[in-house]
């Protein structure tokens, strides 16, 4: 009896991504790869797993992320306590001081690739999804905030984006945040009948995150909470106000949201969203801001520092409403073959081909022409290379062009010779 075995599916909320899909992902990297080197900024990898306390210290044990949302487990060897990355910047700055990186100058860095949270998927939120992450080591100033903002502008250019918007707000420091967190429990209590479970709970542990509410019974208390902008020194104003000039040299328009606080511990001073209206209740497309004692923190020299992360899932889904996002072919160039000896020459042009940087897609098997004319229409390719018993005779092979519908019919088919073959199509495509 033959066993009957139940079909497996990806996990909820891990989504696969297929050749079509996945050429879209291919051109936002590229895209974003060459937008961050015209910025001075270079690659760093880090590993999906990392020990637990990384995270419980760097993004804070009072928040959601560490609370509910890490994929963490005890690893069965040695008992270390591991977690699966649920965001990248703990882990670079992880990295940047194990290899003491910031010993003799800045840098510039940014990362690409998964991370993990447990939570309910929902759209453009997943629980393993993927995000661009950069990250301004060992530089202070608003100036460098101002650069990070400003270079998210271009992207969006670059895109084709026009309706994403900026809001900002800076944390202040610590002594400034010490003293609004004083009057905001003291506000709180005042308003304990008000809260929710979730705010009960936070707040004493994690106050400043009761405002960040979602709770419509809950808006117009936190609307009237102490704003942590009226506590700000000096200081704190004037690294704002250098930020607010740039953006405004810039072109760069933005909102003051004395609510944004972002959703981990290590901020200070500038935090940042960018959001739109286009994503449902998942508006958020890119945050970040400045984190300067985050590297002390992880047991660093104390230096200053500032990045960003953006979800890839949902910028791929704005560029797909705005048709910025489209399915690269299978191939530019597909090789159709009959009898055993034109397929051997087939390979041997296609790797001339690609010698010259075109893609090839030599037909694999032996099928009939119709057959393999409709798989080189459906794989995209702009031309069909055939080879039979005339060609192989002639040194010459037949080439259709298959997107060519405002060629004249005489043009839309001509014979190359094999050692012509390489520089013709290049030129053509």
């Amino acid at each position: 009896m033959t066993q009957s075995f139940q079909k497996l599916r990806a996990l909820t909320g891990m989504k696969d991504i297929l050749p079509d899909s996945s050429s879209q992902w291919e051109q936002l990297e590229e895209t974003v790869r060459q937008w961050l080197a015209s910025y001075g900024y270079r690659n760093m990898r880090t590993p999906v797993l990392e020990h637990t306390q990384l995270f419980a210290r760097g993004i804070g044990e009072v928040t959601d992320i560490v609370e509910k949302e890490m994929y963490s487990f005890t690893d069965s060897l040695n008992g270390d306590k591991l977690t699966m990355r649920p965001e990248f910047t703990a882990g670079m700055v992880r990295a940047a001081i194990e290899h003491n990186l910031l010993y003799d100058r800045p840098h510039r860095v940014y990362a690409m690739g998964p991370v993990f949270r447990h939570e309910r998927p929902q759209r453009g939120r997943y629980r393993q999804f993927h995000q661009i992450d950069v990250e301004a080591l060992g530089l202070p100033g608003p100036d460098v905030d101002a650069e990070l903002i400003v270079m998210l502008g271009r992207l969006w250019k670059i895109l084709g984006l026009n309706d994403i918007r900026l809001e900002i707000n800076s944390l202040g420091q610590a002594e400034e945040r010490a003293a609004h967190r004083e009057a905001l429990v003291t506000y709180l209590e005042q308003h304990k009948h008000v809260l929710d479970e979730e705010g009960q709970r936070r707040m004493y542990s994690n106050p400043l995150r009761v405002l960040d509410t979602k709770n419509p019974a809950m808006q117009d208390m936190a609307n009237n909470a102490p704003k942590l902008f009226e506590f700000l020194g000096e200081e704190s104003l004037a690294h704002y106000r250098g930020v607010c000039d740039r953006l405004d040299d810039a072109g760069i328009a933005y909102t003051l949201n004395t609510r944004l606080v972002r959703g981990l511990d290590y901020y200070n001073l500038t935090v940042f969203e960018w959001v739109t209206d286009r994503l449902g209740a998942q508006g958020t497309v890119c945050g970040g801001g400045r984190y300067d004692g985050l590297i002390e923190l992880l047991g660093g020299k104390s230096a200053p520092a500032v990045g960003f992360a953006i979800g890839v899932e949902r910028l791929l889904d704005l560029c797909s409403q705005q048709d910025q996002a489209q399915s690269l072919p299978e191939c530019q160039i597909y090789m159709i073959h009959q009898g055993d000896a034109a397929q051997r020459q087939a390979s041997l042009l296609a790797e001339q081909l690609r010698d010259h940087g075109l893609r090839v897609l030599v037909h694999a098997g032996s099928a009939g022409f119709k057959s393999q004319f409709k798989r080189a229409d459906n794989s995209g390719a702009a031309a069909a290379v055939i080879l039979g018993e005339n060609e192989l005779s002639a040194k010459t092979a037949s080439v259709k062009w298959l997107r060519a519908a405002d060629l004249p019919a005489e043009q839309q088919q001509q014979s190359i010779a094999f050692d012509q073959l390489a520089t013709e199509l290049k030129a053509r495509i």
